[in-house]
C-alpha cells in the first residue's frame, strides 16, 4: 500500500519491480507530466540496468495495427524474448491519451489482455512535455526497461510526422499496408519506406495483396541501402493468420540487428537525438522567457523601422548566448 500513498520515484520503482501493478503506471504519468517529477523518474531510470527492446508499428488509420499488435501480444507471451514471456504496448496518441476517442476505442480490442500481470498497455500522448513524444516515449520505455519488461511495442494511431518519428525510434520498425492502399505514392509520401525494418500487408485475403507486394517490392529494388532488405509478410491479423511469420521476422531483424553491431550503434544514435531534443526544449524554454522580458519590445520596433534587419536584432537579443560570426 505504500506505493499507492507515496509518489516518491524511488518508492515506486520498487514497487514496480515487485509487480505492484499500480506503482508502474504513477511512474508513467511522472514522465507524461513533465518537470522535477520526470526528470527524477527519467534519473533513475537512465541509471538501470536493462534495455527492453522495442518494437514501432506504424501505417495509415484502418490498416489494423491495433488487432495486429493484439496478435503480437500473444506472440511475445508465449513465445518471447531470452526466456521472457512479460510485454508491454504503447499505445501513442499525439492528442489526449483519454480524449475517449480513437486511441481507447483501440485499446478495446487489447482488453482480454487487461487481467494479465505479465501484459502491460498505456495510452501516451505529450501532455506539455518538454521535448514532446520525441522525448516522453524513450523515457517511458526506459521505465519500462528500469521495471524488467523486456519487450515494448509501439503502437501509432496513424502517420503523421510526429508519430512517424516516434515510430522510426524503435529497434524495428513495422510498416502496416492494406491491399489496393496506393502503396507506390503513399508510402514515399509519408517517408514510411525510409523507416521500415519489415513490412506487413494486413488483411492479405483481400483482393490486391499480390500487386500490393508487387509495388513493395519494385521500391525496394529501386532504393534498398545496407545490408537488410525489409521483408514483406501477408497477415490476416483478425484471424492470427500470419503473425507467426511477423515474429519471427522480428526475431530475424533482432538477430542481424545483434550480430552486425547495428543495434548498439543505432541506439547510440538514437540516445544523441534524444539529448539534442532535450536540449532544443530547454533552449526554447528560455527563449520564451527572454522574449517575454522588456528587450524584445525595442528591438521589434527597431526591425518594423527598418533600422537592423532580422539578424542583427536576433544578435542584439540574444547577446552573448551565441557565438561570434
Amino acid at each position: 500500500m505504500a506505493a499507492r500513498r507515496s509518489a516518491d520515484p524511488a518508492t515506486l520503482f520498487d514497487a514496480a519491480r515487485a509487480g505492484d501493478r499500480v506503482a508502474l503506471p504513477r511512474l508513467l504519468s511522472l514522465i507524461e507530466r513533465g518537470g522535477d517529477g520526470a526528470r527524477a523518474v527519467a534519473g533513475i531510470a537512465y541509471r538501470s540496468p536493462g534495455q527492453a527492446y522495442t518494437v514501432g508499428i506504424t501505417g495509415a488509420p484502418g490498416a489494423g495495427k491495433s488487432t495486429l499488435t493484439d496478435q503480437l501480444i500473444k506472440r511475445a507471451r508465449t513465445r518471447g524474448l531470452d526466456g521472457s514471456d512479460q510485454v508491454a504496448v504503447l499505445a501513442i496518441d499525439p492528442s489526449s491519451p483519454f480524449s475517449g476517442g480513437a486511441i481507447l476505442g483501440d485499446r478495446v480490442r487489447m482488453q482480454n489482455h487487461a487481467l494479465d500481470d505479465k501484459v502491460f498497455i498505456r495510452s501516451m500522448a505529450t501532455r506539455g512535455h518538454l521535448g514532446g513524444l520525441a522525448v516522453a516515449v524513450p523515457d517511458a520505455v526506459r521505465v519500462l526497461s528500469a521495471v524488467g519488461v523486456p519487450v515494448v511495442l509501439l503502437e501509432t494511431v496513424g502517420v503523421g510526422q510526429q508519430e512517424v518519428a516516434v515510430a522510426a525510434a524503435t529497434d524495428t520498425t513495422i510498416v502496416v499496408v492494406n491491399p489496393g492502399w496506393g502503396d507506390a505514392i503513399q508510402a514515399n509520401k509519408a517517408g514510411l519506406l525510409e523507416i521500415a525494418d519489415l513490412f506487413v500487408i494486413n488483411k492479405a485475403d483481400r483482393p490486391g495483396a499480390r500487386e500490393t507486394r508487387r509495388d513493395l517490392e519494385l521500391m525496394l529494388d529501386l532504393t534498398q541501402l545496407g545490408d537488410w532488405r525489409p521483408p514483406i509478410v501477408d497477415t490476416v491479423a483478425s484471424s492470427g493468420e500470419g503473425v507467426d511469420d511477423l515474429w519471427t521476422a522480428i526475431t530475424d531483424h533482432r538477430s542481424h540487428l545483434m550480430a552486425s553491431g547495428a543495434l548498439e550503434a543505432s541506439r547510440r544514435a538514437r540516445l544523441a537525438r534524444e539529448f539534442h531534443q532535450i536540449l532544443l526544449a530547454r533552449v526554447e524554454e528560455h527563449l520564451d522567457e527572454l522574449l517575454a522580458g522588456d528587450r524584445f519590445a525595442p528591438v521589434v520596433a527597431d526591425l518594423a523601422a527598418g533600422t537592423i534587419d532580422p539578424y542583427e536584432a536576433s544578435d542584439r537579443l540574444l547577446g552573448g548566448l551565441l557565438p561570434e560570426s
